[in-house]
């Protein structure tokens, strides 16, 4: 499948304050996260990535008051890469007297919300290390930022995927949300709601925790629903109201909740 490049016209990146310097080849590429919070929605409205794209140009440009974006290219969650500073030129993102190295790649995943990488997300950073190479003259190398760096990015899971080798994902249709798509039909409910204070304990609660885990959610299943499962449950109640499947928001799962954290809304 070619790269599905997003031009910087496209998703109206900021003019650069000057001339990047020139980068004729690299030993290969680092692989980033933003280490902040990226929308779980982004996983299903393309739109919110484009917005997310500018907001780490602006934190970047105004915030570091570096010259533009800092990394090369930025892969969401729809196999879509945005062109950040692009072919042989400098990045900034991979640290001081580190950047002439390496080209940067983002995955547009965060240190919470959206935190694990969908595949998508995954095929898209490998779309854009496979370009770099075929046409900026990258190497080999495929090494998360933390490699040379003091840093946590690009976080648990992208640095896994990284250290396994960056194999390609086994499936490439669009997730949904976390790296799988929601079925046609939810398990059945399991027949009483899922809810703390007091805390609901089992079987039925690790498969929902592990389904709000794949689905992007910054939850570690443990069979116990304590008061982080009842924060993310509220958060997905909201999510999922403003996607045209209304909830309450009362962080329970109830037939309703458990139905949407598999299914698709209807409307």
């Amino acid at each position: 499948m070619p790269i599905d490049l997003i031009s910087r016209e496209e998703w109206r990146a900021r003019k650069p304050r000057g001339a990047y310097d020139y980068l004729a080849r690299t030993r290969g590429v680092k692989v980033h996260y933003t280490g902040g919070r990226v929308d779980p929605r982004t996983v299903e409205d393309h739109a919110l990535c484009a917005a997310a794209v500018r907001g780490i140009q602006r934190g970047h440009m105004d915030g570091n008051g570096w010259l533009d974006i800092g990394y090369s290219l930025i892969a969401c969650s729809h196999r879509k890469v945005f062109v950040g500073r692009g072919l042989h030129h400098v990045p900034a993102a991979n640290g001081p007297g580190l950047n002439s190295g390496h080209y940067a790649v983002l995955g547009l995943v965060g240190n919470s919300g959206l935190v694990v990488p969908p595949d998508d997300m995954l095929h898209g950073v490998l779309d854009a290390i496979e370009w770099l190479r075929r046409e900026g003259a990258a190497g080999p190398e495929i090494k998360g930022h933390r490699d040379g760096y003091s840093t946590d990015c690009p976080g648990p899971r992208l640095y896994e995927w990284v250290q396994d080798g960056a194999p390609r994902p086994g499936r490439g249709s669009a997730p949904a949300a976390g790296g799988k798509t929601p079925v046609e039909k939810a398990p059945s409910f399991p027949g009483r709601p899922l809810r703390y204070p007091p805390m609901t304990t089992g079987a039925d609660v690790y498969a929902w925790q592990a389904q709000m885990r794949d689905r992007g959610w910054d939850l570690i299943p443990d069979g116990r629903y304590g008061p982080r499962s009842r924060d993310v449950c509220k958060g997905f109640q909201r999510d999922s109201t403003a996607h045209g499947w209304p909830l309450d928001d009362d962080g329970v799962v109830g037939p309703a909740t458990w139905r949407a954290s598999w299914e698709r809304p209807t409307s």
